[in-house]
């Protein structure tokens, strides 16, 4: 029996009319950040220079790329998952600076409000966003408080039908430049101490008494597009500009901080493919010896990490778009939102350090994309969670599944955990040794570096069931387990050395060499 379409096949379904829309939206934005980035007179002076020009960064709003996260009732796209993802890559390809601006509108602004602010502020700010171009922001960091964001000395007080905020906040993208913060604080009780709970308030800086004073501004090392510095919070603002949670405001900033983490791949993609793309024109153009690079083992080495990372990333993306919805309580998600955003800056950097490698010197310049890249993307592994104590809590979870489990054989554990079944079949071997829960912390890292790279493994595999071309991902399933191998090697090797801190003593060669 004929379907509709096969009747009528000129007449397109109502699904399949959204794709079409966002397919467009999508190759108007990609056209538009291409002229900006790429007009040679131009390119140097933007890659170099602090902060977008307002007349580039005009065209680009003119797309309204950040409609993918507002939802349909306020005119957006409708916050779906994949249009955001692929939205950030297509920003990413041109400028990791760009991605992370519309990321943090993104993942840190308008999806936070969207979920969790009160009806009654929904429809001005969406309005904004949509007609004004404006942007938002969010402030948790403190100078004493990075990590430890729940010791966080920001504090409010109700007074009315207000709220009285006050403290310090440092490091927020966009400083000086949002229209919009999220800030964090915690509430004052009349003895002077901090509740331990968390609140988040939405700070509109042309409201009355909102506006937020830079104190100072930083000279970050990469990002140059993106303003960063000290902000001096005192300010008031309406009791209806206060997210309200389901449950508490610590619950509540777990779910966003794991959503933006699971955003990761939408900003890792794009640059990744950009660094592959620029890699392999370089090697192919790049004449050594009477060859070009492409025809060095070493080279295609290298090129083919890279194009691993991309397969990788692509997989990430692919879960991210199944679990991130907003209706989604993503507080569960830490173990995911925690691998998905460190390997996913691991592959960023990594990528970014052999472009440059390929390049040579004609690569470390600011204004060339290898030189810019590498500083560009080494934030990525330190902000949002640092690296080091990510990979560190993923092994504390795993070990606490696996002695609920009763099980202390790796390979047996995995076998029967869902986010790493498909993937022990290639590692049966390596994986085949107890874990013993008391361990050191740099062996928690570690063990933290290889669950993360067997769970991509298993990301991958199940890319490859929806149809991924398969040449990638034999690449990329080679390139995990030959890097799990080798991390399980090193986690088994005892390394107890501690730092010498009066290494002088007897620590010159100089001095103790005859002359």
């Amino acid at each position: 029996m004929k379907s509709m379409q096969d009747i009528y096949p000129q007449q397109k379904t109502k699904e399949s009319s959204k794709t079409d829309s966002f397919f467009h939206f999508l190759d108007n934005f990609k056209t538009k950040i291409k002229q900006v980035f790429n007009v040679s007179e131009n390119e140097d002076s933007i890659s170099v220079q602090r902060g977008l020009p307002a007349s580039a960064m005009n065209k680009i709003m003119l797309c309204n790329p950040l409609s993918v996260s507002i939802p349909e009732q306020y005119g957006g796209r409708g916050g779906h998952v994949h249009e955001t993802l692929a939205m950030l890559s297509a920003a990413s390809y041109e400028s990791l600076g760009l991605s992370l601006t519309l990321g943090i509108n993104s993942s840190l602004f308008l999806q936070p409000v969207a979920k969790y602010g009160q009806e009654s502020v929904k429809a001005p700010i969406f309005k904004r966003f949509l007609n004004n171009k404006n942007m938002g922001g969010l402030m948790i960091t403190e100078p004493n408080h990075g990590s430890d964001a729940l010791n966080m000395q920001t504090y409010y007080v109700k007074q009315n039908e207000h709220y009285h905020i006050k403290g310090t906040k440092h490091w927020g993208g966009l400083t000086g430049l949002a229209d919009y913060w999220l800030i964090t604080a915690r509430q004052r009780m009349p003895d002077g101490n901090l509740k331990r709970d968390i609140d988040f308030f939405i700070c509109d800086v042309n409201g009355a008494n909102q506006n937020i004073e830079v104190e100072e501004y930083f000279e970050n090392l990469g990002l140059y597009m993106i303003p960063y510095g000290r902000n001096r919070i005192d300010l008031t603002v309406p009791g209806s500009q206060r997210l309200q949670p389901n449950t508490t405001g610590i619950h509540m900033m777990i779910d966003m901080i794991h959503r933006s983490r699971i955003y990761f791949p939408g900003i890792g993609l794009g640059f990744i493919k950009r660094m592959l793309d620029e890699a392999i024109l370089h090697a192919q153009n790049r004449k050594v010896g009477g060859k070009n690079l492409l025809n060095y083992d070493q080279v295609q080495q290298r090129l083919s990490r890279l194009q691993s990372s991309y397969t990788i990333c692509s997989a990430f993306c692919s879960r991210s778009s199944e679990i991130a919805d907003i209706k989604n309580d993503l507080v569960r998600y830490d173990l995911e939102a925690n691998i998905i955003k460190s390997v996913t800056s691991d592959l960023m950097h990594e990528a970014s350090q052999s472009l440059l490698q390929l390049t040579g010197a004609e690569g470390y310049k600011l204004n060339h994309i290898a030189g810019r890249s590498v500083v560009d993307s080494r934030p990525f592994q330190i902000f949002e969670g640092s690296n080091d104590i990510l990979y560190a809590q993923i092994s504390e979870a795993f070990l606490k599944l696996m002695r609920i489990a009763k099980e202390s054989n790796f390979l047996r554990f995995l076998d029967n955990y869902n986010l790493t079944a498909r993937a022990t079949e290639y590692l049966k071997e390596q994986l085949n040794f107890d874990i013993y829960v008391q361990m050191s912390q740099r062996k928690l890292v570690e063990l933290g570096n290889v669950i993360s790279r067997i769970v991509s493994m298993n990301y991958v595999i199940k890319l490859s069931g929806k149809g991924f071309r398969n040449d990638l991902i034999s690449g990329a399933l080679t390139t995990l387990k030959q890097e799990i191998t080798a991390t399980i090697s090193t986690y088994a090797f005892k390394n107890t050395s501690l730092v010498v801190e009066n290494y002088e003593e007897n620590g010159s060669w100089l001095n103790l060499n005859k002359y």
